[in-house]
């Protein structure tokens, strides 16, 4: 009996040892969020201060979740895309024609949800200035009247350079494509109610703010928004602690449709058409 204590309590002593042991030794991640900002500056696809174009209506959304195709570091103004230190690229498939992001393999997140957890050691050494995201999908709240009565309900944003989609859902509605769908397709149920409708906004519509686009375009009809760290994200390779990436996105009346009866309210049917959905500024920020 004696024995059998002796070898409980040294077994106490060792599990927690072994437990500690492990976590000291997990190796430090790099970690990319989101955070849906209505406050933040509303920008246009230069990077610069932008209201809502004449004859139009927006909203700042509510917003759900969110998806990326493409994350890149960028050392300076002049690093062109692809020439960064790229985090992340998203799987694609020619399943429906062209190339085009692989949807139904696409991470999908909410505010503060881990999008991208990487090794620190798969990132090269550098200091890095600039961020790009290339986003992909959008599912938000928005409001709109039918006459006379305001709802709400869910609008599914597809704004990735090209989408395949098998299907996708909203609430209950499914909606089977089979097919891809260029950026600017969207869907749209109501919250509760038996409707529900989809799109496509105009091609190239779709704003996507580049504050560098004089020294480092990028290709038209992709959504790689690019927004500048206040102070810059130094590598070293020597890091002991993960580095978490928060990529603070301007929902800043981000859903935008053009007005047919001039009262501010989205009203499909009175055949009011999306025109924009693209998020207007990235602010990124870190945590070391």
């Amino acid at each position: 009996m004696k024995k059998l204590l002796v070898t409980t309590f040294l077994l106490a002593l060792i599990i927690p040892f072994f437990s500690c042991s492990t976590d000291d030794n997990e190796e430090p991640m790099l970690i990319v969020k989101f955070k849906f900002d209505k406050d933040q500056a509303r920008l246009n696809n230069l990077g610069q201060p932008s209201t809502v174009a004449s004859g139009n209506a927006a909203q700042s959304p509510t917003f759900n979740s969110i998806s990326a195709h493409y994350l890149e570091l960028a050392p300076n103004a002049t690093t062109q895309l692809g020439n960064g230190a790229i985090l992340y690229h998203a799987p694609e498939t020619s399943v429906g024609g062209s190339n085009a992001i692989d949807f139904s393999q696409s991470k999908i997140v909410g505010q503060d949800e881990v999008f991208l957890k990487i090794p620190l050691s798969q990132l090269q050494s550098g200091n890095y200035e600039w961020l790009r995201v290339s986003l992909s999908y959008q599912n938000y709240s928005i409001k709109i009247r039918n006459q006379g009565v305001d709802y709400e309900g869910t609008l599914a944003s597809f704004v990735g350079f090209n989408n395949y989609i098998g299907s996708h859902s909203i609430g209950n509605n499914i909606f089977p494509i089979n097919g891809n769908r260029s950026q600017g397709y969207w869907a749209f149920a109501l919250n509760n109610q038996p409707y529900s409708s989809s799109g496509q906004a105009p091609a190239g519509a779709t704003t996507v703010p580049n504050p560098i686009a004089s020294t480092s375009p990028i290709p038209a009809g992709s959504c790689v928004v690019t927004g500048k760290f206040p102070t810059n994200l130094v590598i070293t390779g020597n890091e002991t602690k993960d580095v978490t990436i928060t990529l603070s996105l301007s929902i800043n009346n981000s859903f935008e449709w053009r007005e047919v009866i001039q009262d501010g309210k989205f009203e499909p049917s009175q055949e009011e058409n999306v025109v924009d959905m693209g998020l207007r500024g990235l602010i990124p920020t870190f945590v070391k």
